[in-house]
């Protein structure tokens, strides 16, 4: 990533950079999501980590509209202006995206972006709810287990 501001930057670069990010984000949110939504007992550490996970999947979404964006051109547009290829920018529309705040100010033109779009915005309102109904199971298998010991440590 750095290397690739230091020299001329080329669609190879770009395209280079963008996959990388996605590639790594995707290997972040695998590790994070095992972490968060396996067996055990909820802990600050869990819900740190479901935080983490869900802003790790709107960066990775902006990685990935900048990978479009690398490879098809022009994808987004934001009024009068077009091809909005800075990364911040693409973080600015994915969280808008992810969070289903959606101001309207940038818009996805190209049938790829708008599907990739779609598909963040469903999982940035299932996300929070798989979360909570996986937060209650675990902690009431857990007070279950409790239970069951506190009457077999009694009997």
């Amino acid at each position: 990533m750095i290397f690739s501001r230091l020299e001329a930057s080329t669609v190879a670069h770009a395209w280079l950079e963008a996959g990388g990010q996605v590639i790594g984000r995707l290997t972040v949110c695998w590790v994070l999501f095992a972490a968060v939504f396996g067996p055990g007992r909820i802990t600050h550490h869990r819900i740190l980590g479901a935080v983490t996970l869900y802003l790790n999947v709107g960066l990775m979404f902006a990685a990935i509209y900048q990978l479009i964006d690398t490879l098809a051109g022009d994808v987004f547009i934001s009024g009068t202006k077009t091809h909005l290829q800075p990364f911040g920018t693409m973080v600015y529309f994915s969280f808008t995206t992810l969070t289903s705040v959606g101001f309207g100010d940038i818009q996805p033109v190209q049938p790829l972006a708008r599907s990739v779009a779609i598909l963040e915005a469903i999982l940035g309102q299932m996300f929070p709810a798989t979360l909570l109904a996986r937060i209650v199971t675990l902690e009431l298998t857990h007070r279950t287990l409790m239970t069951r010991r506190t009457r077999a440590d009694e009997d």
